[in-house]
């Protein structure tokens, strides 16, 4: 094998990609100071106690783990960026009232989390805390499908769903971990026979409830249909409302509902969404309401937020034009290196051509070109 292989799941972004990348990390970054969020840069790698405390402890098995030689104690490289700010905001910030914080870096994965997905996501996210409304909710995901649209996307579908609905079905009712994890599963894949199944023992109402839950999945007449078989769990029913809020903020949007999915269980804590494009294999955006995230660090307050992975989206927006240039000579001709000086300050792009390379071409569209005239330097089309 080739010393220089790469590992599976793990590729260089060459040019072009890079470009493009770089280009849509600034206007979502842009985006998101627009609507008052602050970027922030947590480190990639910290002690691994800290990575996985409170709702990190599901990112353990995608968690590299590496050995500090300056202490000898374990270090973890992230594989999520959202428990480092929330770390941030509780300690390091602890501000009494709202923040809004957004970031942009690459995570890390042990494995793939999903078929051929990159094990080196760049991760882009904001995340608001301090407001327990749904208001903060709706405005996390509008930064988010604004952010969509001005890269371009236009057509992509809302998936709305609510992590509170199950615990509320479920409270009261003595069920043992591993029980309840087989639960999650089965509703997460919709297996209404092993829903059954599992609840067998479970008193009838909560036994029906859960089996129509593995059912409601859909459009807004979803929404309908939880009214009435959920009617005996006030908790479900203010869910519900604000789903019903949420839909009606998103007006001309395609959206759905699935009320029994389960992904991130453990972490959400309201209202969650996903945001699907034509063209990705999966949700490009998920994020909701995560309101246990801070606790492990002192300070339980509410949160919520939304990352997606620049990467996927460079696969899904209109492919960039080559970015226009201007060619100029190599050489030190009176007024030549101030020309160009001049012409890169006025935010051009300027590629000095090198001797004997006259005939390659590169990331740049050069269509015009610096020449001498009558003593002067200009630029001309081509």
């Amino acid at each position: 094998m080739s010393a220089w292989v790469l590992p599976d799941h793990i590729a260089d972004v060459l040019p072009s990609e890079a470009r493009h990348i770089e280009e849509l990390r600034r206007l979502y970054l842009d985006t998101a100071r627009s609507f008052g969020y602050e970027l922030v840069t947590p480190p990639l790698l910290e002690y691994l106690e800290s990575l996985l405390s409170g709702t990190g402890r599901a990112l353990d098995l995608q968690t590299f783990k590496l050995v500090d030689q300056l202490s000898g104690r374990t270090l973890g490289l992230r594989a999520d960026t959202t428990p480092q700010v929330a770390r941030i905001d509780a300690h390091l910030l602890n501000r009494a009232g709202v923040t809004r914080l957004c970031y942009c870096g690459p995570v890390l994965h042990t494995q793939p989390d999903r078929p051929f997905a990159t094990r080196e996501p760049l991760q882009l996210g904001a995340e608001i805390y301090g407001h327990a409304g749904l208001e903060a909710d709706l405005e996390v995901l509008e930064l988010a499908l604004r952010g969509l649209q001005a890269a371009g996307l236009k057509n992509f579908s809302v998936d709305l769903s609510d992590a509170r609905i199950l615990p509320a079905l479920l409270e009261g009712v003595d069920l043992s971990t591993d029980a309840r994890d087989a639960l999650h599963q089965a509703l997460a894949v919709k297996d209404a026979p092993r829903v059954r199944a599992l609840t067998q023992a479970l008193d009838d109402s909560v036994k029906t409830a859960l089996a129509t839950l593995s059912q409601l999945y859909g459009d807004a007449s979803v929404l309908d249909k939880a009214q009435q078989a959920f009617a005996a769990w006030p908790k479900v029913l203010h869910a519900l409302q604000e789903l019903r809020q949420a839909a009606q903020a998103l007006a001309g949007i395609n959206v759905t509902f699935d009320l029994a999915d389960l992904r991130g269980y453990a972490y959400y804590s309201g209202l969650r969404f996903a945001v699907y494009v034509s063209g990705a294999s999966d949700a490009l955006v998920r994020g909701g309401r995560y309101d246990e995230v801070g606790a492990v660090f002192g300070r339980k307050r509410p949160a919520a937020g939304f990352s997606l992975d620049l990467k996927e989206l460079v696969g899904v927006v209109p492919a960039l034009a080559l970015k226009a240039a201007i060619r100029a000579p190599w050489g030190h001709q009176a007024g030549l290196r101030e020309a160009i000086a001049a012409l890169r300050a006025r935010g051009e792009t300027v590629v000095c051509v090198l001797p004997g390379h006259e005939s390659e071409v590169d990331e740049f569209d050069c269509d015009r070109e610096l020449i001498h005239v009558s003593g002067q330097w200009v630029v001309q089309a081509l």
